[in-house]
């Protein structure tokens, strides 16, 4: 089976997660802003996604490539501050189809947060968002920032890949067939 990234970053750790994925299992990548990025093409998909201001920015992106999406398995991998949880889990199902939400598999992958560089509305909803955050470290990391991005947490998405690549069927992490 041929497979593809697809991504959507806004500050780098996104692309970056997709280009060492791209290096470990060699799948091309594409930027879904890229004209020539289409799955239509693929029988697999790694989708890349930041979540900002609790939104995955490739939820534009999907919906409207829906209908080249639904059939085929997907790996998403998300790229916050959160970890994998309830709260990331919620975020993923307001923003996707549910159909592709209870297919997929997902890996939360961690991001990075410089606030210098973030747009004042993104951090004025930050500091609002640490200001009513019970979790005074996830409050401290809202207000100051922080670098979780490692290089070596993609291992879950290349077993997957390898295993698509290979003609088996993966089982995703939350117990379903993709």
């Amino acid at each position: 089976m041929n497979g593809a990234i697809f991504f959507s970053g806004q500050y780098g750790s996104t692309e970056q997660y997709a280009n060492w994925i791209s290096d470990a299992t060699g799948l091309p990548v594409f930027n879904v802003k890229d004209r020539n990025a289409d799955p239509s093409k693929y029988d697999f998909l790694v989708l890349g996604s930041s979540v900002i201001v609790y939104k995955l920015t490739i939820h534009r992106w999907v919906k409207s490539n829906w209908s080249s999406i639904e059939n085929k398995p997907v790996v998403l991998f998300t790229v916050s501050g959160a970890p994998a949880g309830p709260k990331l889990d919620s975020w993923i199902a307001s923003c996707l189809p549910q159909q592709l939400v209870t297919q997929m598999d997902h890996v939360a992958l961690r991001g990075r947060l410089e606030p210098k560089k973030l747009s004042w509305w993104t951090r004025l909803i930050l500091r609002i968002g640490a200001w009513r955050n019970p979790d005074p470290e996830a409050s401290r990391q809202e207000r100051e920032g922080f670098d979780f991005v490692d290089k070596s947490t993609i291992e879950p998405i290349r077993k997957l890949v390898e295993q698509y690549q290979s003609g088996a069927e993966a089982i995703s992490s939350q117990g379903h067939r993709s």
